[in-house]
């Protein structure tokens, strides 16, 4: 339809120990509150849900998230700056949203900041509703937090075939 570009060919892959640096340097770029580099190793090491979006000669994006039982979070998404706006985001977030589905998660939720316009929009063309608020949730700047949730529909046993 001509409004979304693609990126530059990416493929969505499981993240590597070797990536964090270029995750780290997307992190400090999108958020005030950023997570450290430890962080983003130990999701490494745990065998978290955590994607990458690597394009030829760099990490453009990532998204990780959690599941238990037949629930799931994303607890971040984020996309090089240079990047945005380009299908990535939304990319990340229908593969991470098939990864949770594979295991078994039926919804997910998410936190995002009131005042980000342009995530909410994405989130809310991957299936994501508003179900709730919690006040004053983010700091750097104090912000209330839109909780988010988006139903996974049960793999069909004819898919399988």
């Amino acid at each position: 339809n001509g409004r979304h570009v693609t990126a530059a060919p990416y493929q969505i892959r499981p993240a590597r120990s070797a990536d964090v640096p270029a995750i780290v340097a997307i992190e400090q770029a999108t958020f005030s509150d950023p997570w450290s580099a430890t962080d983003f190793r130990d999701c490494v090491a745990v065998r978290m849900p955590f994607l990458v979006a690597a394009g030829e000669r760099e990490i453009v994006g990532y998204v990780i998230a959690r599941g238990a039982a037949d629930e799931g979070e994303i607890l971040n998404l984020a996309v090089a700056p240079q990047f945005r706006r380009r299908g990535v985001g939304c990319g990340l977030g229908r593969a991470i949203l098939e990864l949770l589905g594979s295991r078994g998660v039926t919804a997910v939720y998410l936190e995002v900041r009131a005042s980000n316009a342009v995530a909410r929009a994405l989130y809310e063309q991957l299936g994501f509703r508003e179900v709730g608020r919690r006040e004053n949730y983010y700091r750097r700047p104090v912000e209330d937090a839109i909780l988010l949730r988006a139903a996974i529909p049960a793999v069909r046993a004819s898919a399988k075939l």
